[in-house]
């Protein structure tokens, strides 16, 4: 493996890219840590320490790695691009123009793109305004704690505030594209990953510390055999047959070729536990910057603030399911697949080209996306159900989700670094 990585590394293009990703990985971590000015670091960091083990704050601060209840400039993370992704894929099934848009490419998905920017940006001052308003107050957002976090409450300092972190969401947003373009792998993807990477080292030692060396242990081996089932799930495809008739132009013929379709058992990768996750997270944090002490305010901060309620589990298996599909939905379209066949002479030999086509590509992914859904709702919810019977759920936040993402990624991310290594002739690092 070491031998591996230094072929990457002697790869100029592919060294000047891995090091570029893990220079805005740097970036995005000091800003995880560097405090927004007028905010008090030292009550900050008291308050922490006594917060730190509620399951509530554990949930809302998973994917910003820690800088959420440090208030840092970037304590938004990445949460209000995720959901301004959803958003925009949600309307382009209801708005025209959007359909139209996805339909023309890359050029359409760009001013998709632009105006996730867009929705992104006023979602960051939305919450940016609730999370300031909260914090003047002592015990409003850290309940609890009832120490100053902001010394100097005036107007012009909490609008300061607003501005840095709607400013650091911006910065966020951008270095996650920054990556996408310029890096190796998915930017977005990259930054979740390196946020909840980021927390286990403290849950670990936590699990250690509290509860001893057999749960430490415990945690460990599923943890293990967890990551295992993911890594050998992931790399599993249904390989569609599909057969070029020979055309002869001129003197000359063209196709008769045979290759395949590969269709993935979890096409949609970890996009629907992300998914899943960011909307679990919207209503507790909405009771949360509320404050309100009414009866759904209450039903919300009961039910959907341990991972191991009941409740919890079976919202975030259905939000999976739905998720898995509509994801996959509106990336893969099997009619077109099978007019983009049909163009250039391909067939899958038994099946009539057309709609035929169109039909039996349909079967075939909804029983592998039924296949991949169930996969991922028992890799989410086993670990918590484990780790809820041996009494520290609360301390390992979204366990089976963390697992899923950080192998996912991982693994898309070394995908994308063996293209580039097998086409400079080295071998790779599944090879």
């Amino acid at each position: 493996m070491l031998s591996v990585f230094a072929n990457a590394f002697r790869t100029p293009d592919v060294r000047r890219k891995l090091l570029f990703v893990l220079g805005m990985l740097a970036i995005y971590r000091f800003g995880a840590v560097l405090p927004t000015p007028g905010i008090d670091y030292n009550a900050v960091q008291q308050c922490v320490a006594l917060v730190q083990d509620n399951t509530l704050y554990s949930l809302i601060n998973l994917f910003s790695g820690g800088a959420l209840l440090q208030l840092s400039i970037f304590a938004l993370g990445v949460m209000p691009y995720i959901t301004a992704s959803i958003i925009l894929q949600l309307l382009t099934i209801v708005i025209p123009r959007l359909e139209t848009l996805k339909k023309e490419g890359q050029s359409g998905q760009a001013v998709i793109t632009q105006y996730t920017r867009y929705v992104t940006i006023g979602l960051a001052i939305l919450q940016a305004t609730s999370i300031v308003a909260l914090a003047r107050t002592p015990g409003a957002l850290l309940q609890g704690c009832d120490l100053a976090l902001i010394p100097d409450t005036s107007i012009p300092i909490l609008l300061v505030m607003v501005i840095v972190l709607t400013a650091g969401t911006a910065v966020v947003m951008w270095l996650g594209e920054l990556i996408t373009d310029r890096g190796i792998g998915n930017g977005m993807s990259l930054l979740i990953m390196t946020s909840i990477i980021s927390t286990l080292p403290g849950q670990m030692w936590g699990i250690f510390r509290g509860n001893g060396v057999f749960a430490f242990s415990i945690v460990l081996v599923v943890g293990v055999f967890m990551i295992l089932v993911v890594a050998f799930v992931e790399q599993g495809q249904r390989r569609i047959p599909v057969q070029y008739a020979k055309r002869m132009v001129g003197r000359r013929a063209y196709g008769g070729t045979s290759t395949y379709l590969p269709m993935k058992v979890n096409m949609a990768g970890v996009i629907p536990v992300i998914f899943a996750s960011s909307l679990l997270y919207v209503p507790v944090l909405f009771t949360q910057l509320s404050g309100s002490t009414a009866g759904w305010a209450q039903f919300i901060s009961r039910s959907f603030s341990s991972s191991t309620s009941f409740t919890y589990a079976a919202t975030y298996g259905l939000l999976i399911f739905f998720f898995a599909f509509f994801y996959v939905s509106i990336t893969f379209n099997p009619d077109d697949v099978a007019d983009d066949m049909k163009k250039y002479g391909g067939f899958v030999p038994g099946i009539r080209a057309g709609k035929p086509t169109a039909d039996y590509l349909r079967f075939v992914l909804n029983r592998l996306l039924t296949a991949g859904a169930l996969y991922l709702l028992v890799v989410a919810i086993v670990p918590y159900a484990v780790f809820g019977a041996m009494g520290i759920g609360a301390q390992l936040a979204f366990g089976g989700t963390s697992l899923l993402i950080m192998v996912g990624v991982g693994l898309d991310t070394v995908k994308q670094i063996e293209a580039q290594l097998q086409q400079r002739n080295y071998e790779g690092f599944l090879g």
